[in-house]
């Protein structure tokens, strides 16, 4: 069950531009913000304040909310962001007369939160904040791969649901598989290049971390891998690294999954223990679970 590993390539979003390309990542404000403040209004639209390279920034997001399921035709929903405060959809100073009408949110815990509230239209709006960019195989990460993205997402009802299972591969290596869905659709893309990068805007990453593990103590990325077409399935063992990698196999005491939700829903993270020593039992009962996903390549062992 090799793990397709993904090299992305990172853009800047701090340029000039009235209104973020559309190849950038519909949920993605920036990276290392500090001082977030949130606000919403009562034309659906959100205002993020922040500090990011020393300068004070507000960004307008509005547009989108929730996801669609995975289409082959009709492209993804996504935000639109205007990094002048508004200058670029009403006037310069947009920003200084925003309304806000953020209320308490009362809704299902969010993973990586900075902060999150309910808009007078019932719609929920977050800003999360993780490392999305670290290398596999607890390598080392530069500067610039070990920044915090600052992600902002619009939805109602409840999120995307990761659901993840430990067992053993061949009976001893750690092995995680599961599903990713929303609204109880299986979430996935149509197209990726060979190691693993998405090439539509459905396609899902599954980013592994484990703790205390060969790679040294606390938190390390593991390694990921897109979610199935089809089914939104995964699996992942944790097996010795092939092709000349000089890296100890990551197995640790912990493991945590987190992945983009789709759409421009909130992003979803799961942690648990290692599974342990190897059980027969446990095992045969698992195996009947990765059937029940109808995978072609998550399969008993």
């Amino acid at each position: 069950m090799p793990a397709r590993r993904l090299q992305l390539v990172l853009c800047t979003v701090l340029l000039a531009a009235i209104v973020a390309p559309a190849a950038s990542a519909s949920q993605l404000v920036d990276r290392n913000a500090t001082a977030v403040h949130l606000a919403t209004n009562r034309n659906g639209e959100a205002l993020i304040t922040y500090r990011a390279d020393g300068t004070l920034k507000h960004v307008l997001a509005w547009g989108a909310v929730n996801a669609i399921a995975p289409n082959r035709t009709r492209p993804q929903v996504k935000l639109k962001l205007d990094y002048s405060g508004g200058y670029g959809k009403y006037h310069r100073d947009y920003w200084k007369t925003f309304n806000n009408v953020c209320q308490p949110y009362d809704g299902l815990p969010i993973a990586w939160s900075v902060t999150v509230c309910r808009s007078t239209d019932g719609s929920y709006w977050a800003l999360q904040s993780w490392q999305r960019d670290l290398p596999d195989l607890g390598v080392a990460p530069t500067p610039v791969q070990s920044a915090w993205e600052l992600r902002i997402s619009h939805w109602t009802g409840d999120p995307a649901v990761l659901t993840v299972e430990t067992d053993w591969a061949y009976r001893r290596y750690d092995h995680l598989f599961g599903t990713l869905t929303y609204d109880n659709t299986p979430q996935y893309g149509f197209r990726s290049t060979s190691s693993g990068q998405p090439l539509d805007s459905y396609g899902r990453n599954i980013y592994v971390d484990t703790f205390d593990s060969a790679y040294g103590p606390g938190w390390k990325r593991e390694n990921s891998f897109l979610t199935h077409t089809n089914t939104g399935a995964f699996c992942y063992g944790f097996f010795a690294h092939q092709n000349g990698s000089q890296r100890p196999p990551g197995n640790g005491t912990k493991y945590r999954a987190t992945v983009e939700g789709p759409g421009v829903t909130p992003d979803v993270m799961w942690e648990g223990v290692a599974p342990g020593p190897y059980s027969q039992v446990v095992d045969a009962q698992d195996n009947e679970l990765i059937r029940a996903l109808h995978d072609r390549t998550c399969k008993p062992n």
